[in-house]
């Protein structure tokens, strides 16, 4: 068996041309559009930067910002009404990550059914897979808080083990060694839960779609599959991230290009998904194309339109 990668991307590229472009349908690309902006709002974008300066922090300098966590404990306990306003605030972020989680997880299917198939439809796959998207839902859900409070767990008891250090030499140089081994090792976990992230919805969406199963038995499907072929796999994820910051870097010099207009387009969520289509598109097919090299039972194209794909890759 022999896998690529550039190949599943350019037939997934070619997918998307002929869907958006052959031919060009406002309608549609809204429609579509739409879909992709539904799967894609938990999805994980952004960036930071920051600003460099000269300055140098004293004794006191760390002294403030290493104890500012317990200050801050401290002040919030001495001032319940904040203390309760912060807690609602965050019952309120609560009830909004659990309602995109939600339409996201019902939007992945209806992307997929829309690139599947080529057409654009929004209420039947919102029904039709409404079982899958539950599923993906308490999944998601379930996964992603247990996440947050590793995450949460991890930040805790590194402060603890950077404050005992700190009180014990009073150094904060002392402080550099721990502190990048810490970093490093919750860049490793994230790196890990962002790869499983892309497992979920690059294959084992595609085989509940498949198959109209739930999330765990999407991913009994996958593992075995793997499992086998693990190297692959993790291929896949180094390809699809260099990919990714290509992308970025693409869309970086579209905005510069277009002195900053472009960013009017990027900054609106829902148009922002309509004029990045293209890009969402050919990686939703990209994925589906990689998962269909490992035989008949990942077959999700319907086979007409790879037949019709195939000839028109002949006469090009």
């Amino acid at each position: 068996m022999t896998i690529r990668y550039f190949e599943p991307l350019g037939r997934g590229f070619r997918r998307m041309k002929k869907a958006l472009f052959q031919p060009f349908a406002l309608r549609k690309w809204f429609v579509v559009g739409f879909t992709a902006f539904l799967a894609g709002l938990t999805d994980c974008h952004g960036g930071s930067g920051n600003g460099g300066g000269r300055y140098r922090m004293g004794r006191r300098d760390w002294e403030d910002l290493i104890y500012f966590p317990r200050d801050a404990y401290a002040w919030l306990i001495d001032h319940p009404g904040w203390f309760m306003l912060i807690l609602f605030g965050l019952l309120v972020l609560l009830i909004i990550i659990v309602v995109v989680t939600w339409l996201s997880s019902r939007g992945k299917f209806m992307f997929l059914d829309n690139v599947v198939h080529d057409r654009a439809l929004v209420a039947a796959p919102w029904y039709e897979f409404r079982n899958q998207g539950n599923s993906l839902f308490l999944w998601a859900i379930t996964v992603g808080f247990l996440v947050i409070g590793f995450v949460v767990a991890y930040l805790v008891v590194s402060y603890s083990i950077l404050l005992g250090i700190y009180e014990i030499s009073w150094d904060p140089s002392a402080l550099i060694l721990p502190a990048i081994l810490l970093v490093l090792g919750l860049i490793a976990f994230l790196i890990l839960a962002s790869f499983v992230d892309l497992l979920l919805r690059g294959f084992v969406v595609p085989l509940m779609y498949r198959s109209r199963v739930g999330v765990l038995a999407g991913w009994r499907a996958f593992l075995p599959i793997f499992g086998s072929h693990i190297i692959y796999f993790i291929g896949f994820g180094i390809f699809y991230a260099v990919l990714s910051v290509l992308i970025v870097l693409g869309i970086i010099a579209g905005v510069i290009l277009t002195c900053c207009l472009g960013l009017i387009l990027l900054i609106i969520p829902y148009i922002n998904a309509v004029a990045l289509l293209p890009i969402s598109y050919t990686l939703r097919a990209f994925s589906v194309e990689f998962l269909e090299q490992f035989g008949p039972a990942c077959k999700i194209f319907p086979e007409s339109q790879g037949g019709e794909l195939a000839g028109r890759e002949a006469t090009t």
